[in-house]
């Protein structure tokens, strides 16, 4: 359940060397991290892929292998054991920490045999359009998972389960086919035509066999791990019904709240509306449009910041927005690279985290870095989130009003022993805001929390404050 102030972290980043120990160390740090006010975490794919030790977790072979069989070359997944992450999600547990699981049901990769069926080309420009007659293929469809040997569930997947893939093994070629009498769904994205088909041996999710086989893994899933909710990848490209109907049923089955958030990328908003819309208000969705508007403030010095909330998931549609600032497909060297600059990381964080709307996930390659690209951790990120925890509390007064410098206030409240903030950031010049914080602090001093500023400011009887801020910087105002 989304506790009050809650934050996720995404407990991973793509180019992490864990020494296939990552559920270990996550149950060591669990204590750590809810004492910082870490209430949830995304912890990665955690099934067998076609890159076994080394696989991220998205090209995915076995989805009932958690780090258990002898496959793909190794017994545990990246990350650990089966044993290590069930121990892991029950360590989080006893620390007050929710466990969301990264749901990859789009395709499947590293089948265990070829078939030769027919299949027509299609145009990668425009999924839609056919660009060949009807020719034989040999594809990798035929998935028997030798290395479970049929323990948890004895479906096998053939080439009828899935409508396409990318690869002919007979010609040597890569292209779109689609599979002898195949639709692509219809309520999927409509980038390049119709954004079904997007890698590998893409699963079809009007075969009634394949719906159910995914439901009673779903059911497995839950009573298997007792996780809390679900990431779910790539949404754009699964019929929404699919979803809506999957995550119904198990909310129904195990009488859990079961929060899920789905990845459905796209910069355009109403995009986002009509997903929520189709799927009824079940999923909620991470705030792409937000992370674009961010990565743009941090980049363009004359970015109007008095409309950075405009045209996002948070602004419009508040209860159903999880945001973020980035992520392991925006980091360096990613499919959708799109990195925030890091002069503007506690900016961005501050919007995430100090404010009432919205469920904010924190990227663990800001928390601690991302080696791989010599990229160190967002200094004072984790005193951003003990401020959430202790201090963003109560009515919300906001100052959107300047394009260089915005702010806003939190007033407090009686539960949380001196609560109350003020954020003010600019993207510019050094500014000052007069903000509204309350007649209960009249007389009282606010310093700077990130010790940017180093003069107090002293609340006047009409319960405002003069607040300053640094040029490019950010300023948060504590008692």
């Amino acid at each position: 359940m989304k506790k009050i102030n809650g934050i996720i972290m995404q407990y991973f980043e793509w180019y992490m060397d864990c020494k296939q120990n990552l559920w270990n160390d996550i149950a060591s740090n669990a204590e750590k991290l809810a004492d910082i006010g870490i209430t949830a975490l995304w912890l990665p794919p955690a099934y067998k892929g076609i890159g076994g030790a080394n696989e991220v977790g998205y090209g995915v072979y076995d989805i009932y292998d958690l780090g258990e069989f002898d496959q793909k070359g190794t017994i545990k997944t990246k990350y650990g054991s089966k044993e290590e992450y069930l121990n892991c999600i029950m360590t989080l547990k006893q620390n007050g920490i929710e466990s969301y699981a990264d749901i990859v049901l789009n395709h499947k990769m590293g089948a265990d045999m070829l078939q030769t069926i027919p299949a027509t080309k299609v145009d990668w420009g425009n999924h839609n359009e056919l660009i060949s007659n009807q020719e034989t293929v040999r594809v990798a469809t035929k998935f028997t998972f030798p290395g479970r040997k049929h323990k948890y569930s004895d479906f096998e997947w053939n080439w009828t389960h899935f409508d396409g893939i990318d690869y002919d093994e007979s010609s040597k070629q890569n292209a779109i086919f689609k599979f002898k009498d195949k639709n692509w769904s219809g309520a999927v994205d409509e980038e390049y035509g119709n954004y079904d088909y997007l890698m590998g041996a893409d699963i079809d999710f009007k075969n009634p066999e394949v719906v159910e086989e995914c439901k009673k893994w779903g059911k497995w899933y839950l009573e298997m791990t007792k996780v809390d909710g679900f990431r779910l990848d790539a949404v754009k490209h699964i019929d929404s019904a699919f979803y809506k109907d999957w995550i119904k049923t198990l909310r129904e089955q195990t009488k859990d709240e079961l929060f899920t958030v789905g990845e459905y990328w796209s910069g355009d908003i109403s995009k986002l509306h009509r997903y929520i819309q189709e799927t009824e208000g079940e999923i909620s969705l991470f705030d792409v449009p937000l992370h674009y508007h961010l990565e743009a403030a941090s980049k363009d010095e004359n970015y109007d910041m008095s409309k950075i909330l405009e045209g996002t998931l948070v602004k419009e549609n508040p209860s159903k927005a999880v945001t973020f600032v980035d992520n392991h497909d925006t980091q360096p060297g990613q499919s959708l690279q799109s990195f925030v600059e890091r002069w503007f990381k506690p900016a961005a964080y501050s919007i995430i985290l100090l404010r009432n709307e919205g469920y904010p996930c924190v990227f663990y390659g800001d928390f601690y870095g991302i080696p791989h690209d010599k990229v160190d951790a967002v200094q004072d990120l984790k005193t951003i989130i003990e401020l959430r925890k202790e201090k963003a509390y109560g009515k919300q007064n906001d100052y959107f009003d300047h394009s260089d410098y915005i702010g806003w206030t939190r007033e407090g409240d009686e539960e949380h022993i001196k609560s109350a903030l003020a954020v003010v950031i600019s993207n510019a010049g050094d500014g000052e805001k007069k903000m509204y914080i309350g007649t209960k602090f009249s007389g009282e001093k606010f310093i700077d929390a990130l010790g940017n500023c180093e003069e107090e400011v002293i609340i006047d009887e009409e319960g405002y404050g003069a607040f300053k801020v640094k040029g490019k910087s950010a300023s948060i105002w504590v008692r």
